[in-house]
Parts: structure tokens; C-alpha cells; sequence
């Protein structure tokens, strides 16, 4: 079994030249409660709404929030060409009805039962969605006291200076700084630099 692979060679590989406009738009993960979800993103992780579009004909909405943008415009085209053009957006896509179910609605990809026939864990191929922040300690005593919950501490497990929030329907988001990882002696949920326990694949069963 294989256990490293050498990208090297795509470090140099030319972009083909139809494809340089190309934009990394977004990434959609479907959300029980818009409201929840939304207050969230907005609130929580600092991004804002861009633009949402409502099809009631087939039962769902979307809402993209996106980092580094600017004034919204008031109209719907010039939201749409702003959303278009925004790199790293995040597709929330609400079927309506699913606010009224019970309990958590969608798998998140890591190590979950949640809609299985058999209630048995599944081998999710989704992971996480990331931002980065000036300070990950810092930026987690906020997400902690603003309420959100802390699924990796940035000195628990193996990896340290590195941390994972949850959104309200359990999806990880990899909090990361913009530099080096750096550590402090203590954490947000009090773990100490040479504490928390090791590496956790969270994809495994």
C-alpha cells in the first residue's frame, strides 16, 4: 500500500490557457435551518451574504456568504455578477421542510451514521470546509463564547495550533492562522500545549 505520492510535478504544470479565467467559486453543502445556518456564518465565522436565489417550484433556496467582499449591491443582477466573479464562496442550500425534522437531516461526511439504511457509520468522501484567522486561539475563545462548539481545541489531538468548529448541522470548519503555526501554553477548552490526545482520522469507520 502506498503511503506518500510526489505532486511535484504539477507544481510546474501550465495552466491551459482556456481555462485562466476559470474562478474557484464555491463549495454547496445543504442546511436544515437557513436562519441557524446564516446567523452562523455571518455572526460566528464573519462572512456575508452575497446573494440567495428562491425556487419554490422545486422546494429549495440557496444562499452564498463569501470573506473579502464589500458593499452588496441592491439588485439582483449585480448580486448574481458579484457572486460569480467572489472566489471561496459556501452554497447553502435549504429543501424546505427540513427545519421541522427531528434531529440532525444530513451526513456530514465524517465518520456518520446520520441517513443510513442501517445506522451504521459511513466512509464520508466530504471533509471540512477551512478559513484562516490572524490568531486561532484567539479567533476560538470568540467562536466559544459566541456559543459554537469546538470539535478539536487548537491544542488537542496530535496537530497543534490548528482548531475545528462545527456549524449547526455538525459540518467541520478547519480554523487555520495566516502564517506558521504557532501554539500557546493553554486553549480555549483549557488544554495545554503538551496535552490532548493524538491524531484522529475522522474519516475512518
Amino acid at each position: 500500500m502506498a503511503t506518500t505520492f510526489d505532486p511535484t510535478a504539477f507544481y510546474g504544470a501550465a495552466q491551459p490557457e482556456a481555462t485562466k479565467a476559470y474562478v474557484m467559486q464555491q463549495s454547496m453543502i445543504r442546511v436544515k435551518d437557513p436562519a441557524a445556518s446564516l446567523k452562523f456564518y455571518t455572526e460566528v465565522l464573519g462572512f456575508k451574504l452575497i446573494m440567495h436565489r428562491d425556487f419554490p417550484q422545486w422546494n429549495f433556496s440557496v444562499y452564498f456568504v463569501a470573506h473579502g467582499v464589500g458593499d452588496v449591491p441592491d439588485d439582483e443582477d449585480g448580486r448574481w455578477d458579484l457572486c460569480m466573479r467572489t472566489p471561496g464562496c459556501v452554497e447553502l442550500t435549504w429543501n424546505y421542510g427540513s427545519e421541522g425534522e427531528d434531529g440532525a437531516v444530513y451526513n456530514t461526511g465524517n465518520s456518520d451514521a446520520t441517513g443510513t439504511s442501517d445506522g451504521q457509520k459511513i466512509r464520508g468522501g466530504f471533509g471540512h470546509l477551512g478559513i484562516t484567522v490572524p490568531d486561532v486561539y484567539e479567533a476560538c475563545q470568540r467562536f466559544k463564547d459566541l456559543g459554537a462548539t469546538i470539535h478539536k481545541s487548537p491544542n488537542g489531538g496530535g496537530m497543534k495550533g490548528l482548531a475545528f468548529v462545527k456549524d449547526p448541522d455538525g459540518y467541520l470548519v478547519e480554523v487555520l492562522p495566516q502564517g506558521p503555526l504557532v501554539t500557546k501554553p493553554l486553549d480555549c477548552d483549557g488544554v495545554a500545549v503538551d496535552g490532548g490526545a493524538g491524531y484522529k482520522d475522522n474519516a475512518a469507520k
